[in-house]
């Protein structure tokens, strides 16, 4: 059995601490691009209930979206946060699209190349570079080591990478240095994706990080530093 890795280790005190992370209840890339944006800047739980309103007021496929009424969807939206009137838009914008480019049937897209496939999620509203790795990982369709911005600050803090002047390279740096300690397979990268965004929403924030609660500070560079 090869030896544990620095990261391994971090990622077993991270689920010590806050447990096994729960599977995202949205499957498939159509609902995963429905889950970003049926909420905005809302909680997990919130985000969670509008997706189970939408899934059961609604349906989740593209004709189940262009076939319900703007005040259901209002409503819907109204649950993920501000600017509902926007979201409901953006939900027809999102089933128009899948229906024109992949005749309703998103699944299509984890077919594609990982370029091809890349470029056509990204084509959708919020959906980045991450994101669209994220649905292919979530998806199982690639073991992509899908990072989101508070498990990159983690990461970070930790000592993998260094901060560049932009986004997209640090994000770079950060998996470059961590590549050889990670795993490539679905599940170990969903588990390690989502222990590393719970820590760094609860604990290992942007500003005034709660460092003396933190169960891996003794592994942390920016808690050596301070």
């Amino acid at each position: 059995m090869p030896a544990k890795t620095r990261l391994s280790a971090v990622l077993d005190r991270l689920e010590k601490a806050y447990g096994r992370p729960s599977p995202n209840p949205a499957r498939g890339p159509f609902e995963l691009v429905l889950w970003e944006n049926v909420a905005y800047l809302v909680s997990d739980e919130r985000r969670r209930d509008a997706f189970r309103a939408l899934k059961q007021r609604v349906g989740t496929v593209p004709r189940d979206i262009l076939a319900a009424s703007d005040d259901v969807l209002h409503t819907i939206a109204a649950m993920g946060g501000m600017h509902p009137e926007r979201r409901v838009i953006v939900l027809r914008e999102i089933a128009q699209r899948a229906v024109k480019e992949f005749d309703g049937k998103l699944d299509r897209v984890l077919e594609l190349p990982l370029d091809q496939a890349l470029k056509a999620l990204r084509r959708f509203p919020s959906i980045g570079a991450p994101g669209a790795e994220k649905i292919l990982l979530l998806c199982g369709a690639r073991p992509l080591f899908a990072l989101e911005s508070n498990g990159l600050r983690v990461l970070l803090r930790l000592g993998y990478g260094e901060e560049e002047k932009s986004y997209a390279k640090t994000y770079r740096a950060v998996r470059d240095a961590v590549e050889r300690e990670i795993t490539k397979s679905a599940p170990w990268l969903v588990r390690a994706r989502e222990l590393l965004r719970r820590h760094g929403q609860e604990l290992c924030k942007r500003s005034a990080p709660l460092c003396e609660a933190c169960p891996i500070r003794e592994s942390c560079r920016y808690w050596a530093e301070m």
